[in-house]
């Protein structure tokens, strides 16, 4: 009710606010008798519409009662019916009893009629089965198949009927079974003959393809006749004995077995009578399975239905079988890769499954692997361990053997531009060639797998190497007149180095796809560096020990008198430069700045450790002199040995003569100057040793020199060539430096 007034409000509201908007004029006053009328008609128009609609939705009401209706009446005239029904199945019961008699004489009837059908091959059964065994024996088998469907038809009708008058009845189900039991030895002794057609079938399809034919022949009717029997086993639950036969399951089975035996009759190779053993038996193989699958493809293929996909299936499980036996035996390393080179590559490829004359009949594409992934992962893994482990007992017998010839009293060979050198790299390169090479048949990820281990194992090989080099030179120093050839085998062993980096290289180009550096190669180029700058020190070290007591005479009172000291020791060097020609670069050019370099340091460390003292004037001109003059021979001779520019190191001992050579003590501090500014790596020490040296500067001189020196200090970070930095200064006691000073000054009184 509340809701009805609610509705009434809300259409008055409506409807006045309607109005409202039609009679905002005074003009539209007029129009109100229209308006009216307008609106009259429009709810006429909606009156008839609701009219209408619920005199529609009145008719389906109506319409749906009646079918209701009409349906009630239907419902109980079936229910009638029904009752009708079942009093006339009650009366019939005893009928339907009555007829069971009838069913028993029509089951008898029918097996009546399927003896009397079978009558006349019952009678004949011995008869048909000496005739079925002569044409066994005669190899006319279509035939004498044909008669031992008929026995089998015979036998199987006579068991159906019995089984469906009475399948518990087994006494007359053996009665039947004893009187056709010649039939299942037929059809064994047929099957043995199939079979034994079957495993000569690569020679039969030569001679007499036909033979195979009727072999096929038979195998696929007795394959529609075991479809036949498993159905009505599903329907009737009878099958006749001895079926499904299955005979083309067995004769995959003899095929597979014949190619099985065919292949594994070539494998009486071992390891124990050739070391090459499984290569050939892989060729053997490869040779045997292609000659045979040519034949089959020419001539057996077309013996069979081709849904039997012979040719596929024929070789592919039994080579499959024999590579995954000869995977489990216990091989060695190349023995591995061999397999693995034969089933990944050579079994896919033209020299076997790959070879043009199988293409119509081989898809390499759709070829499945021959082992599974695991066992080719296995076979790596088994591969890599014991190539590691042969690899480094490798390097270390390699490296033995180059030690032993580093004591020979001959020297090493050189190469083609005079280099000296050994075979270790040869040697070493030539193993990891060889691996590499092998490792490449397999696959690419394999081999780069194999690079990464040679060049870890290179690095690890090379830090002893180092190693060997440094007990090598230890030993020398011993007895230095042992091994006779050091020398010449230290260079070799510098040039060594540049071989395994060249050879690293060109392993790396040939065998990598990758260009970027790994970790291996960062190790292996510093250890390499290491070996030769260290090898070069060595070889100035024996330079210097030669030199030491020529190097001991210089600034002396015998140098200053006209000793020979510089002249031994420019032939000295360039005697042992001879030899060092033979260092590849760019060592042997680090080698001569480096000897030059030590020359220049051990000359101005003789000065440094204050040998003389100048007495006067003439002493230190002709001391200067000399200075200049060695330092012109250190240049000539540097030049020549290494074609470069020796100015600025032979310049420093030609700068410290100037020092020396001044005549005029108060021009000391400028020559001083000079010489730091050429040389700011010079130090106060290194001053104040040269100043002890010439003998002639006062206290105040030096401290004046010094101290101003120090307040206008120049760094030496940039400099790229510092020769003082590692030049020690002899300490001195202030006693012994007074006792100096007024040595000095007295002699400048005099």
């Amino acid at each position: 009710m509340h809701e009805d007034f609610e509705t009434s409000r809300e259409a008055v509201a409506t409807a006045v606010q309607r109005v409202a908007g039609m009679l905002q004029r005074s003009d539209q006053l007029d129009k109100v008798e229209q308006y009216r009328r307008r609106e009259a008609r429009k709810k006429a128009s909606v009156e008839a519409r609701l009219k209408a609609a619920i005199q529609s939705q009145l008719d389906g009401v109506r319409t749906g009662l009646t079918q209701l209706h009409c349906a009630l009446l239907d419902v109980k005239d079936i229910q009638s019916s029904l009752a009708d029904v079942s009093n006339d199945w009650r009366q019939s019961i005893n009928t339907i009893e009555n007829l069971k008699d009838v069913k028993d004489a029509v089951v008898q009837h029918s097996q009546l009629a399927s003896a009397v059908e079978n009558l006349k091959n019952i009678f004949s059964v011995p008869e048909i089965v000496a005739e079925t065994q002569q044409l066994i024996e005669q190899a006319e088998l279509l035939q004498a198949h044909r008669k031992l469907m008929e026995l089998e038809c015979s036998r199987d009708d006579l068991m159906y009927e019995q089984y469906r008058m009475d399948s518990k009845n087994t006494s007359d189900m053996h009665l039947i079974s004893n009187y056709f039991e010649d039939v299942q030895g037929l059809s064994d002794e047929l099957a043995k003959q199939l079979w034994m057609v079957l495993q000569r079938s690569m020679v039969t399809v030569r001679r007499d393809p036909t033979m195979l034919v009727s072999v096929v022949r038979i195998i696929e009717r007795e394959e529609k006749i075991d479809r036949r029997m498993v159905d009505r086993k599903k329907q009737s639950g009878f099958i006749p004995p001895g079926r499904p036969k299955r005979w083309k399951d067995k004769m995959f089975e003899v095929l597979e077995g014949t190619v099985s035996t065919r292949i594994e009759g070539t494998q009486a190779l071992t390891r124990d009578v050739d070391r090459m053993w499984l290569v050939r038996l892989l060729e053997i193989t490869r040779k045997y399975v292609l000659d045979d699958l040519i034949i089959v493809k020419n001539l057996m293929v077309q013996c069979f239905p081709p849904h039997y996909n012979t040719f596929n299936s024929l070789y592919h499980n039994a080579v499959s079988t024999r590579v995954k036996e000869l995977a489990a035996e216990d091989l060695e390393a190349n023995e591995i890769v061999s397999l693995l080179t034969w089933v990944l590559n050579t079994y896919k490829s033209v020299e076997m499954m790959g070879n043009p004359e199988l293409q119509s009949e081989c898809d390499i594409n759709q070829l499945e692997s021959l082992l599974p992934q695991d066992v080719v992962d296995n076979l790596l893994s088994n591969y890599i361990k014991t190539f590691t482990s042969n690899i480094t007992g490798w390097l270390r017998k390699a490296l033995e053997t180059d030690k032993k010839d580093w004591q020979k009293e001959t020297e090493p060979e050189a190469d083609q531009d005079g280099y000296y050198q050994t075979t270790l790299p040869a040697i070493v390169f030539q193993m990891f060639e060889q691996n590499l090479q092998v490792a490449a048949q397999i696959n690419g990820d394999f081999k780069e797998q194999v690079l990464k281990l040679c060049l870890k194992q290179m690095n690890s090989f090379l830090i002893r190497y180092r190693e060997e080099a440094v007990l090598y030179k230890e030993d020398h120093l011993r007895n230095r007149q042992l091994p006779q050839c050091y020398v010449q085998y230290m260079i070799a062993i510098i040039n060594n180095c540049q071989t395994f980096k060249e050879s690293i290289n060109s392993l790396k180009r040939k065998y990598s796809q990758s260009s970027e550096p790994t970790d291996s190669n960062a190790a292996i180029e510093k250890t390499l560096n290491e070996v030769a700058k260290e090898g070069c020190q060595f070889l100035l070290d024996e330079v210097f020990l030669d030199l030491e007591h020529h190097l001991n005479e210089l600034l002396t009172r015998k140098w200053l008198t006209g000793s020979h000291a510089v002249d031994t020791i420019c032939v000295t060097v360039e005697d042992y430069f001879n030899d060092f020609n033979k260092i590849k670069k760019p060592f042997n050019q680090e080698m001569t700045s480096e000897a030059l370099r030590r020359v220049v340091v051990e000359y101005i460390k003789a000065v440094m450790q204050k040998r003389i003292t100048f007495k006067n004037a003439d002493e230190r001109r002709e001391g200067a002199e000399r200075m200049i003059k060695e330092a012109d021979q250190f240049k000539f001779l540097f030049s020549k040995l290494a074609g470069e520019d020796t100015d600025r190191l032979c310049g420093a001992i030609a700068a410290i003569a100037e020092v020396f050579k001044l005549t005029d003590p108060t021009l000391l501090f400028l020559e001083v100057t000079t010489l730091v500014s050429k040389y700011p790596d010079i130090r106060e020490e290194h001053i104040q040793a040269l100043l002890a040296v010439r003998g002639d500067a006062s206290r105040e001189m030096r401290q004046m020199i010094i101290g101003t020196l120090s307040e206008n200090k120049v760094s030496y970070a940039g400099v790229t060539q510092p020769i003082f930095k590692d030049i020690p200064v002899p300490t001195i006691t202030m006693t012994t430096m007074t006792t100096m000073t007024s040595m000095a000054t007295a002699k400048l009184l005099k």
